[in-house]
């Protein structure tokens, strides 16, 4: 089952993605002040001296779950073997329970374009992406978890939805899930469709981590996914209607713009600790009752 990736009981409840803006805060406390830390390997790849030993420093006290940027799945071309030695380095190093990426692509015709950048949804697109996938489940030598993202346009026709999608990949890959309730809930919210729905239309038994983070309204009502903003009370909500579902799960709070100072991210931390163990114990109550 891939649940059972979940194994490590320190993966519960609700880390933080990890920042540079923070990081000699984090190594200077005594502890981190929280469960787990999220790190991107891209940022620290070929990265040696002060890093490399902060991240030493901080796997000693909690552990690590890796989450990149770059493997472009949903790229035309693999993914270059060199890229791919220094992820496999990294991630072992880190001894991250598996690796996440986006269901995207970040790089065409050799270049890297730092956007994640939206894909057909499309039966061809499922079976390359399956591929990409096991393929580097096997490269790295470890389970790999793939996030839904945000996107402002489809390219081209659509053959399925972006649940139908999700879970196509998923079933064909055996691959798990991340998912992003923030994500979801700005593509309903842009798109026109109930995010509940798409909740309970992906299949919730393959999630193994959970994002949530904020984002920005434009003065027409167009939401852009910044990560620039405290997770808003509808984004609070689907977090607790997701864990009511799956049961606990590391949660990860991501902030990449207008970041506040650590004790201000901690308070957040804490408020989303809340949440989730009342939705835990929701989740508890509904398996007491049905067994």
């Amino acid at each position: 089952m891939v649940r059972g990736l979940v194994a490590d009981p320190r993966l519960a409840g609700v880390g933080l993605g990890l920042r540079w803006e923070f990081l000699d805060e984090v190594l200077a406390g005594p502890e981190p002040g929280v469960p787990f830390f999220e790190v991107s390997p891209e940022n620290y790849m070929r990265r040696g001296g002060y890093y490399r030993a902060a991240l030493e420093t901080l796997l000693e006290r909690c552990p690590i779950i890796t989450h990149g940027l770059t493997l472009s799945l949903g790229a035309e071309e693999p993914p270059d073997s060199g890229y791919l030695e220094m992820l496999r380095v990294e991630t072992q190093w880190l001894h991250s329970p598996w690796h996440s990426d986006h269901l995207c692509f970040t790089a065409a015709g050799g270049r890297v374009l730092h956007e994640l950048l939206p894909l057909k949804f499309s039966r061809e697109n499922v079976l390359r992406i399956a591929d990409r996938v096991r393929a580097a489940e096997d490269f790295l030598g470890l389970p790999m978890a793939v996030e839904n993202i945000t996107f402002y346009a489809h390219p081209g026709r659509r053959e399925m939805t972006e649940a139908e999608f999700i879970t196509a990949i998923a079933e064909r890959s055996g691959c798990a899930l991340l998912l992003d309730v923030n994500n979801v809930y700005v593509n309903a919210q842009n798109h026109g469709f109930d995010a509940r729905e798409m909740l309970e239309q992906l299949p919730l038994e393959r999630v193994v981590q959970v994002h949530v983070a904020g984002h920005t309204r434009s003065p027409e009502g167009f939401i852009i996914d910044t990560h620039g903003a405290a997770v808003p009370d509808a984004v609070l909500e689907l977090l607790r209607f997701t864990l009511e579902r799956t049961g606990p799960l590391p949660v990860v709070l991501e902030r990449d713009h207008d970041i506040p100072a650590l004790a201000e991210l901690l308070k957040e931390v804490a408020k989303l600790e809340s949440a989730y163990t009342e939705s835990v114990a929701r989740w508890q109550e509904r398996r007491a009752q049905s067994a």
